[in-house]
């Protein structure tokens, strides 16, 4: 055969080779499929109950342009029937939010003429709607005064005119800390008048809330810039509508939620952790608005606390997440039992929004056979209604069994996670087990809607994998000693509560403990590093996406360094650099084997794309099967769907390959 002609032959296998290989699907949901999924994000019931804005967030089609989801707009009647669509794909809106009187309803959009955010108001009965900001640098959030005659917003202060001109002349070098921009708080009234600034340019507004009877906030303030400021360092501070000089309402230790007035204006009740290394803003607690009688309400509760507000001036709702499901409750401000409102059930949900007499609300519901669609509840029963169907497709997919599991951890520590059965499962059989582990640590998974394109767990159940999502120590939804079991152990009994998952699976029969593959993102990724490396032997495949290698150059990279210090380690690397590099996965990269599949964000600057970089290089020179896929333009997460469509592609083929061999499941 002449040479040419064998180089021709080679070429083309070579280039079948890399063309992207079918999934093995047995059933379930298909990757398009999955970029076909709308989610709704956020509700809000009108005043007098009648009608529900809402968002939803879908992904582009394969026939646009490469970019993110879209966030539309729709109104939809309470008691059900056919939602209106205010804003739809290609224009987008967020933010939702009713007038007092129910008149009007606000939201953020960017226009073509305008390429900042702004906030707009339409009628609610229809009509065109009417632009109620023109800040030069957008707004980044809003809220409407307690009489609905104003809006109080947050924006960035404009760059100082100086410098583009001096960019323009080359001189476009970044000097991280100099010349920084905060951001401020304004009002602006309806009449198109000048907003006028309420808070100094010297400090940055991260949340605000009016006081009921208009003539200040409450703030929380931050004199830096950064995210770390954001996450660590805001103080509880009020201000009047005149401006001035905020001034200290109460000094706090550690990280901040949300916060609300009660109706009379006496009481402010927010979310805050309990000591600076409390890794959430996961307990309610009230103060007096002269700042003094601060109450702690949710003391050993085995919940994180997500959101609050008053139902009257003596009782506060809040809404958060118990294990792996949601709850909607009340409790005395002056302290005393907690009752439940609602939860508990098949739908795990976000904030709710209630009608003027807090008799009804309305909250974004997932179940695990649906992605969130609106669902109206009752107060006094509880009982959710579902009001959208926005993905009435998938009640012809089929889609895994999902339940609640529980496990003992390596000292008796009670575990959560949420299973997913194959496809199509049959009792008996052992099936390969993919473990997909969250991020934070803090994060939690729900017993609600599983799928997403860093999380497929129903794409990979239709191809024949039991999934776990394991709700390890350290995890959110349990309250603040649960998050907190982690500190100065990271991968370590964590880690250990997952391999106790594993054993639990093998022993009941449903899972062979010698085909398990990890995959994770972020806090998650770096379990999958830390899988692949230091308990290599118990792994067959594993996926690390924007994970953690090396804690030390983590710590010197990330926008996150004291947050991820304080709350997480509670511990800083030159306190113990032993440690920080033993628990890095790179510190045991001589015993590795398991083959891994390593990517990353182009543009991510929370795990610096230097981490995968390390990982895959390492991994190749000792002769690991690894590969490294960098995604351009991406930040901490995928938000182009060619991208998103790409990793669960990869992610399969990967599992594929090394967990299932000739003949098996």
């Amino acid at each position: 055969m002449p040479a040419t002609l064998r180089m021709t032959l080679r070429l083309a296998l070579l280039a079948t080779l890399a063309l992207p290989l079918p999934l093995h699907a047995q059933g379930g949901i298909s990757t398009e499929q999955v970029m076909q999924l709308q989610t709704v994000t956020a509700a809000e019931l009108s005043p007098d109950g009648r009608q529900v804005a809402y968002t939803v967030t879908r992904m582009r089609g394969a026939d646009e342009a490469p970019g993110g989801a879209y966030t539309e707009l729709w109104v939809v009647p309470a008691a059900g029937g056919e939602p209106r669509a205010v804003m739809a794909a290609p224009r987008t809106a967020s933010g939702p939010k009713w007038s007092p009187d129910g008149r009007w309803l606000a939201f953020t959009r960017r226009l073509d003429a305008n390429p900042q955010t702004q906030v707009y108001a339409l009628p609610a009965g229809g009509g065109d709607p009417r632009p109620l900001t023109n800040s030069p640098t957008g707004v980044s959030s809003y809220a409407w005064s307690p009489t609905g005659d104003r809006i109080a917003y947050a924006a960035l202060e404009p760059e100082a005119p100086e410098l583009a001109p001096r960019r323009q002349r080359g001189f476009d070098m970044v000097v991280y800390g100099e010349h920084p921009r905060h951001t401020r708080l304004w009002v602006q009234t309806l009449d198109g008048g000048q907003p006028a600034a309420v808070t100094p340019a010297s400090m940055t507004v991260r949340s605000f809330a009016w006081m009921p009877d208009g003539g200040g906030f409450a703030l929380q303030i931050t004199d830096g810039i950064t995210l770390d400021d954001d996450m660590m360092e805001r103080r509880l501070m009020t201000v009047p509508v005149s401006g001035g000089t905020p001034s200290l309402l109460l000094a706090t230790p550690g990280k901040l939620g949300g916060m609300a007035w009660s109706p009379d204006g006496a009481q402010l009740a927010f979310l805050g952790a309990t000591t600076r290394n409390d890794p959430l803003a996961q307990s309610i607690y009230v103060v007096q608005r002269n700042g003094s009688g601060l109450r702690l309400l949710t003391e050993g509760l085995e919940a994180s606390v997500e959101n609050v507000g008053w139902v009257d001036a003596r009782t506060i709702w809040f809404q958060g997440s118990t294990g792996t499901r949601t709850m909607l409750s009340r409790v005395p401000a002056a302290g005393g039992p907690i009752t439940r409102i609602a939860g508990g059930g098949a739908e795990v949900f976000t904030a709710p929004g209630f009608d003027q007499r807090m008799q009804q609300f309305v909250v974004a519901a997932s179940t695990a056979q649906h992605p969130a669609e609106v669902f109206r509840g009752e107060v006094r029963t509880g009982v959710l209604t579902r009001v959208t169907h926005h993905n009435a497709w998938l009640e012809n997919v089929a889609l895994g069994r999902q339940e609640t599991i529980e496990w003992r951890g390596p000292d008796s520590l009670r575990i959560e996670g949420v299973l997913v059965y194959p496809v199509g499962y049959r009792e008996g059989v052992r099936y390969p087990l993919a473990i997909l582990p969250h991020g934070g640590p803090e994060g939690v998974d729900l017993d609600g809607w599983t799928t997403r394109s860093l999380y497929p767990a129903q794409l990979l159940a239709g191809m024949g994998y039991a999934v776990l999502l394991p709700n390890y120590r350290a995890s959110g939804g349990r309250g603040v000693a649960f998050s907190k079991a982690d500190h100065r152990d990271l991968g370590g009994k964590e880690f250990d509560d997952v391999l106790a998952g594993i054993d639990h699976l093998a022993a009941r029969g449903i899972v062979d403990a010698d085909r398990v593959g990890i995959s994770g993102t972020s806090y998650g990724g770096y379990f999958a590093g830390w899988a692949a490396t230091r308990h290599t032997q118990r792994f067959k495949a594993a996926a690390f996406f924007a994970g953690i290698s090396n804690w030390t150059s983590f710590t010197g990279t990330t926008d996150i360094p004291d947050e991820m210090s304080l709350v997480h380690w509670d511990l800083y690397w030159w306190d113990n650099p032993g440690q920080y590099w033993d628990r890095s996965p790179l510190a045991h990269i001589n015993q590795a084997t398991t083959p891994t599949l390593v990517a990353t964000g182009g543009a991510d600057e929370r795990v610096h794309p230097a981490q995968a970089m390390e990982f895959h290089q390492a991994l190749r020179m000792k002769g690991v099967p690894t590969e490294l896929v960098i995604y351009p333009r991406q930040p901490h997460g995928l938000r182009d769907r060619a991208h998103q469509v790409d990793f669960m592609e990869r992610l399969g083929r990967w599992f594929d390959r090394y967990l299932k061999g000739e003949g098996m499941v």
